[in-house]
Parts: structure tokens; sequence; C-alpha cells
């Protein structure tokens, strides 16, 4: 007498493993949306393997509105009720996220640099998802500096006077530049060499649109040309937003320019077209360079 084999239940194909947190999505837009996030969470990941990315983007803004408000605090006079502190918040904050902004494009040349770039061309995402994602986790990290610095600030007795909603409209005219000056980071990322190049290139550009300005003097207060230039300066106008919305003008009134006068005006249209034009350049640009 035969016996039967015992059978074994029956095993369905194991399927790859989805990245953590990816939505599952169909179609073009939705795929492309699911790539962004895909590489967004790639580099935010990054933080866990080097804690210290956080910390220091942490301790930078906190030593600004210290070393800044505490230093120059007792030395400058801003004219109106307004006391050092108050008038300055706004300039850091706008300080600190574009400099933030860079690190797309450091990113992004260190990822040439190590042939990161010539993988992800490999694999089937859309090729602008790179892009997104860095620029992406770049506005979280600013997202995450300006909580650190509007609780440094408050600390230090800075205070909106504005409404919580025209509070909340100043963070997120800060946050929405800096997102729109990162494509042009991400871009000059990948026109440079070597991450060393870019550091110096971006400091190069950022250090005259930061300093002559109004983020830390009236621009009333500088020589001719510098004034004409702090005027027509689109960090003046982030600047001069961002005060007006929190309300700490003190009752200055703005210079008699177009930008000074309707500053949330330029600020979006400026954000507008940085994006119009950036945005194709460094998708561009991204399936055409190769890594060095």
């Amino acid at each position: 007498m035969s016996t039967a084999a015992p059978t074994s239940p029956s095993r369905t194909p194991a399927h790859p493993a989805t990245p953590p947190l990816r939505p599952q999505v169909t179609g073009a837009l939705n795929t492309w949306v699911a790539d962004g996030w895909t590489v967004t969470w790639r580099n935010l990941s990054k933080i866990k393997r080097s804690p210290d990315m956080l910390l220091f983007a942490v301790l930078q803004p906190i030593m600004f509105v210290v070393l800044f408000s505490q230093v120059f605090g007792g030395a400058i006079d801003v004219g109106g009720d307004l006391d050092y502190t108050s008038f300055l918040m706004a300039g850091i904050f706008a300080q600190t996220v574009v400099f933030g902004s860079t690190f797309s494009g450091a990113a992004m040349a260190q990822d040439l640099k190590e042939g990161l770039i010539d993988r992800f061309r490999t694999l089937p995402m859309n090729p602008s998802a790179v892009l997104v994602g860095r620029t992406n986790s770049d506005l979280v990290l600013n997202g995450i500096s300006m909580v650190i610095m509007i609780a440094t600030a408050w600390v230090l007795g800075w205070r909106f006077t504005n409404g919580f909603w025209s509070f909340l409209a100043g963070v997120g005219l800060l946050l929405l530049f800096s997102y729109a000056f990162s494509w042009v980071m991400a871009l000059l990322g990948m026109m440079v060499r070597t991450p060393e190049v870019i550091n110096n290139a971006s400091f190069m550009i950022l250090f005259p649109l930061t300093f002559i300005s109004n983020a830390f003097v009236q621009a009333q207060s500088l020589p001719g040309p510098l004034e004409f230039f702090a005027n027509w300066n689109p960090v003046s106008a982030l600047v001069q937003a961002a005060r007006e919305l929190f309300g700490n003008t003190g009752g200055v009134p703005a210079p008699d320019t177009w930008p000074m006068q309707h500053p949330v005006v330029t600020v979006i249209l400026g954000a507008a077209v940085m994006l119009a034009v950036f945005v194709p350049l460094a998708v561009r640009r991204f399936g055409r360079t190769t890594s060095r």
C-alpha cells in the first residue's frame, strides 16, 4: 500500500520591500510624487547616520540670534520705537533660511563626485525626483531651524505683534523664498566640480545679498550706492515683508522704492520667477551632467 507524500502549503512569491513611507500610487503624476517623496525620505534618513548635521543646523541659528542681539543690541539705533532685538529677528530669520538653502548645492556636488547621480539615472524613476527630494529635505531642515530660532528669540524678548495668522504667513514666506532659492543652488552645485567650490561660490553670492541689505541696519544708513542696492535687494524685500507681517516695523516708514513698498508681492513674484526659471534649468542640467 502506498501513502501519499505530505504536501506543503503553497507559498506566494515575496515581493520586493517597499521603501519606508513610500505611497502606493499609480499614474504619471502620482508616480512623480512618490519618487520625490522616496528621495526626500532617503535624504532625511541620512540624519540618523550623521546626527552632527542636525546638531549644527540647530546650533547655528541659536548662535546667530544670541550673538547679534546681545553684541550689537546696545550699539545700533534703528529709529522709531523699536528695540534692536525686535528689528533684528526678521533679518536673522531671512539670513538663516537663505544660507540653509545652500545645502542643496553642496549635496548635489557631493553626490556627483561620489557617482551617486549616475546610479540614480539607472533606476526607473522620474529624473526630477532627485532634485525634488533634495530641495524638499532642505526645506524640512530650514523649518526645524525656524522653530529653534523663534523659540530662542522668544526667550530673548522678541514678540510678534500683528496676530498669529500674520505671523504664520511671515514664516511661510521665509520658507517659500528659501525653497525657491534652493533650486538656484542645486543648479550651481551641478555646475561646479567639487563641494568645496560650491561652498566658496555660495558665500560670494550670499554675503553681499544678506549684509548689503536691511537685515541688520536700516538701508537709509548705508552710503548712496549701497543704499540703492539694499533697497532693490530681494533679501531686503524678504526681511521687510517678514517685519511687516510680524509687526516689527516700529513705525519706521519703508524706503520709497517699489520692492520696499510692496515687499510681500515682491517676494512672492521673485519666488515664482526663480521656480519657473531654475526648476527646468536644474532638471535639464541633471540630465546632462555626469559624475566626475
